[in-house]
């Protein structure tokens, strides 16, 4: 006879099983419920080695509601680039749920050039953190620029956190950018065209005026008699006078619409000024250019020449130099132009205005004329050992 016990108890084993794998089954959905919610300081990532789990210790609640507030995007990456945490601003960035978001690779969401860039991020990071400005795209496939500030978190094992990111969504400040580069360059125009009037005004008019007083002068000086030593003196001196006038006239004239850049080309104006400016003051420029023989767009030679024209007044009225060495020359797609004198020197640093800030506002205008054809201005300068004033523009291949 068989005893009863034995068949009911094989009969309830696989019961009892059943109902542990549901349990745990029901453990594991509210944990990874938990962990996409936020709830939990931890993400299960799928790689080669299988899942595996890692935490972001120390996270504390309050935090989390600090940075979900955030507007920037906040990210925790392992070494491998592998998102553990992000905020729901991040997750409206790159327009993605957020339970996608966690746990994939932050490469996911980047140009094949800014991988690059983010998988060779410089040693000092390490320590100290950085910025870079890329370009993040969203899951439509579009492309929003952003400014990402990293830095490196403290590691408690293996399985933590490495790295620290701030995503800051900087499309509008690229728009107002590109706003007050069209603004910069339309008042440039409005600059050059107030000048183009002035020129014609003082060739038309005021030239005119003065050549009549001239005619006078001479046809005075030549009726004052001889035995009148005083007052021939005085007229020939007046002569004089009116003659260094109409020179002075004609050469403000010439530099506010440069006929030589129009009809010769940028090295024959930048050569023209170099010269002009030596002859006047005695301070000795070399130009030396190795840019092919093709023109540049007439904004950009005119940028150029105004830049020198403003450097060499620089140098003029502050710099107490005795040599200039004037450089052009095209660098893949830019066009270089140098202007390097052995003067004083000064702090590029100071702001207009402050003491010892002279010529400041002539930077100024040369960054303004830079900009407005979407090129650069760097200044180098230590105090008695010179300065460098360096353009970079740039401009079509063919050119």
């Amino acid at each position: 006879m068989k005893s009863p016990r034995g068949p009911r108890s094989s009969r309830l084993a696989p019961s009892r099983h059943g109902s542990q794998l549901r349990t745990r089954l029901a453990e594991a959905e509210e944990a990874l419920r938990a962990i996409r919610s936020g709830e939990v300081d931890a993400v299960v990532v799928s790689g080669k080695r299988g899942p595996q789990v890692f935490t972001l210790g120390g996270v504390d609640h309050a935090y989390r509601a600090l940075i979900e507030s955030m507007n920037e995007g906040a990210l925790t990456l392992t070494e491998d680039k592998m998102i553990l945490y992000a905020n729901q601003s991040f997750a409206r960035m790159v327009r993605c749920p957020l339970e996608k978001v966690m746990g994939a690779s932050f490469r996911r969401f980047l140009s094949p050039e800014d991988q690059a860039i983010v998988g060779n991020l410089p040693k000092r990071v390490a320590t100290a953190g950085t910025k870079l400005q890329l370009r993040l795209t969203t899951a439509d496939g579009s492309r929003m620029p952003v400014q990402i500030s990293i830095r490196p978190l403290a590691r408690n094992g293996s399985g933590s956190a490495a790295i620290a990111m701030v995503v800051t969504d900087m499309t509008e400040a690229r728009r107002t950018e590109e706003m007050l580069r069209a603004l910069t360059h339309r008042v440039v125009q409005v600059q050059e065209a107030e000048r183009e009037r002035v020129a014609f005004e003082l060739h038309d008019n005021i030239t005119q005026l003065i050549c009549a007083a001239l005619f006078r002068s001479q046809a005075l000086a030549k009726s004052i008699s001889p035995h009148d030593g005083t007052s021939q003196k005085d007229a020939i001196r007046l002569l004089e006078m009116l003659s260094e006038t109409a020179q002075e006239v004609e050469r403000i004239t010439h530099n506010l619409g440069p006929n030589v850049l129009e009809h010769l080309g940028l090295v024959a104006a930048l050569g023209e000024t170099g010269t002009e400016f030596k002859t006047r003051t005695g301070i000795r420029v070399r130009l030396v250019c190795t840019l092919v023989a093709v023109r540049l767009p007439a904004d950009v030679e005119l940028a150029f020449l105004r830049i020198l024209q403003e450097a060499l007044r620089n140098v003029e009225k502050h710099a107490a130099a005795r040599h200039i060495v004037v450089r052009l020359c095209k660098k893949g797609e830019f066009v270089r132009l140098s202007i390097k004198d052995d003067g004083a020197g000064f702090n590029p640093g100071q702001s207009p205005g402050s003491p010892g800030s002279k010529g400041r506002l002539g930077l100024l205008s040369m960054r303004e004329r830079a900009a407005s054809v979407g090129g650069t201005l760097r200044v180098r300068s230590v105090s008695g050992t010179g300065t460098e004033v360096e353009a970079l523009i740039p401009v079509a291949p063919k050119a």
